[in-house]
């Protein structure tokens, strides 16, 4: 099951990475991840484990791909100018686990989760524009 779920995140984030608003594909695949995340309980802390180890090379497998995903859709908003600079696609995939684990608990974990990922949205946009 979860093998299935990954490969439909990669797909999305593939597919994503071909739209003309590049903000907005980023995201929108942030959100599935981070939706992902909140479905499976303690997936989150281990995003975050894997977002950590990333850089002493032991993340497993199986997050790989969506790390290398998620890592072409954030140089591309970075690219085109959408996001800042200094975004470092590490930084924000271990935002989005803390997010889910912040949020799994909370009675409205959906909504709640939603209201964190705006606030790094926010924070990532170039010129701190909201959307």
């Amino acid at each position: 099951v979860l093998a299935g779920q990954r490969a439909e995140l990669a797909g999305l984030g593939r597919g994503l990475l071909t739209t003309g608003d590049e903000f907005d594909a980023l995201s929108a695949w942030l959100r599935a991840v981070l939706m992902h995340a909140l479905t499976y309980r303690g997936l989150a802390a281990a995003v975050m484990n894997s977002a950590l180890d990333r850089e002493n090379g032991l993340v497993p497998a199986w997050h790989a791909e969506l790390f290398e995903v998620g890592a072409a859709l954030l140089a591309r908003a970075r690219q085109s100018g959408v996001v800042v600079a200094d975004a470092d696609e590490a930084d924000v995939l271990k935002m989005v686990g803390a997010i889910a684990w912040a949020a799994q608990d909370a009675p409205d974990s959906s909504a709640q989760a939603d209201r964190l990922l705006a606030l790094l949205m926010n924070g990532l946009h170039h010129g701190g524009v909201q959307r």
